[in-house]
């Protein structure tokens, strides 16, 4: 049993998050997973508008059901900030995708200047679509894929 800690901003919930996802929950062997789900006015400091929290926290919340299994405990936290719980509390691992990789490795270096333990990074490479680029939420809004990777036509 081991403590995860996972975070983003599941927009489309694609099968890029979904790998982000299940590898957390395998990791936590019926342990715990910690998801930061990114704050609405983080979210939209993008250069396009970000589905609403709720919507997104109701989809992660569908799909969670699905996959978390009976001896796992999970919890949502809203992040307004890219760290999180991770600078407070202690996990075993973080899991990022090669997108979020730095901030695992700066939270690390701040964990550890503070003589925290630091985390075991687990990086899930991102999920290709049809076309061979990386499955995104962004792509997908544009309506050049579904959120399996599918070419539109």
């Amino acid at each position: 049993m081991a403590r995860v800690v996972v975070g983003g901003t599941f927009e489309c919930l694609h099968d890029g998050h979904r790998e982000l996802l299940k590898k957390a929950f395998e990791l936590a062997e019926s342990g715990d997973v910690d998801i930061g789900l990114t704050s609405d006015k983080m979210a939209n400091e993008r250069d396009r508008e970000v589905v609403d929290y709720s919507v997104r926290k109701s989809r992660l919340l569908e799909y969670l059901d699905e996959i978390a299994g009976n001896n796992t405990n999970y919890a949502i936290v809203e992040l307004n900030d890219p760290y999180g719980k991770t600078l407070g509390e202690d996990y075993d691992y973080i899991v990022v995708s090669p997108e979020t990789y730095p901030v695992a490795l700066k939270i690390n270096r701040i964990r550890a200047a503070k003589k925290m333990s630091c985390f075991k990074i687990v990086k899930v490479n991102f999920v290709l679509a049809e076309d061979d680029e990386r499955i995104s939420s962004t792509r997908i809004i544009r309506g050049e894929m579904d959120i399996h990777g599918h070419m539109s036509l």
